[in-house]
């Protein structure tokens, strides 16, 4: 779902269906490329210990709605995922049938889906400039309840909105050294209760080793 109309000042539409593109193409691969999650199941785990059975979750960037909509799903947890690849969507659908995922770019998020409990964004806000993620966290904080939780992650790399062949699709993709990521995730509204960082490498010679970073927060009450 997209409202952004593009335009030589408003480029994001063409943006957004470049990145759409990629993962179009790389579809059921990126599992493959990424066989082991354990950082973003131990996240995920660390979510689940603190909700109620029932309790909303959205996934943001939900991909193949492996393994984070499924976690959430075997919990009891309602789970909505959003994503701008159909691709990607048709995998979730079929990964997590009790889920509810819909083509929507993380910009445009907003109330009509309703207050979440919590929310994950699982390696896929990298695929934003970094002043396009400040609006993104600005967006996911807006849909959390007052004290839901957010659990981030990221490739700890000082980049913005530099090009890069991802699974030989090209794309574009920023990072951050972790001072800065918890200075821009406390900026947008979260007090940072755990952070955790890890090394992967990927089951693939087309995607490099790299440092992920986990962070762990809670929404502030303002």
């Amino acid at each position: 779902m997209m409202t952004i109309e593009s335009g030589p000042d408003n480029p994001r539409r063409e943006y957004r269906a470049m990145q759409a593109e990629a993962f179009n193409r790389i579809g059921a691969r990126y599992d493959e490329a990424f066989p082991h999650k354990e950082g973003q199941v131990a996240a995920g785990e660390w979510l689940i210990k603190q909700l109620q059975p029932g309790a909303r979750v959205l996934d943001v960037g939900c991909g193949t709605g492996a393994p984070t909509a499924q976690q959430f799903a075997e919990a009891g947890c309602e789970v909505t995922g959003i994503d701008i690849s159909p691709v990607m969507l048709d995998l979730a659908r079929k990964n997590v049938p009790v889920g509810t995922f819909f083509e929507t770019d993380v910009l445009d998020l907003d109330a009509s889906l309703g207050t979440f409990d919590a929310a994950t964004a699982f390696f896929s806000l990298l695929m934003l400039p970094r002043p396009q993620i400040e609006r993104a966290l600005g967006r996911i904080h807006a849909v959390l309840a007052p004290g839901g939780l957010f659990s981030l992650s990221m490739v700890e790399i000082d980049l913005d909105d530099v090009p890069f062949q991802f699974l030989g699709a090209p794309v574009r993709v920023t990072g951050y050294l972790r001072d800065e990521l918890r200075e821009v995730v406390e900026a947008a509204g979260f007090t940072v209760l755990s952070e955790n960082h890890l090394s992967y490498a990927p089951a693939t010679t087309q995607a490099p080793p790299e440092i992920q970073l986990f962070v762990n927060c809670r929404r502030d009450h303002r």
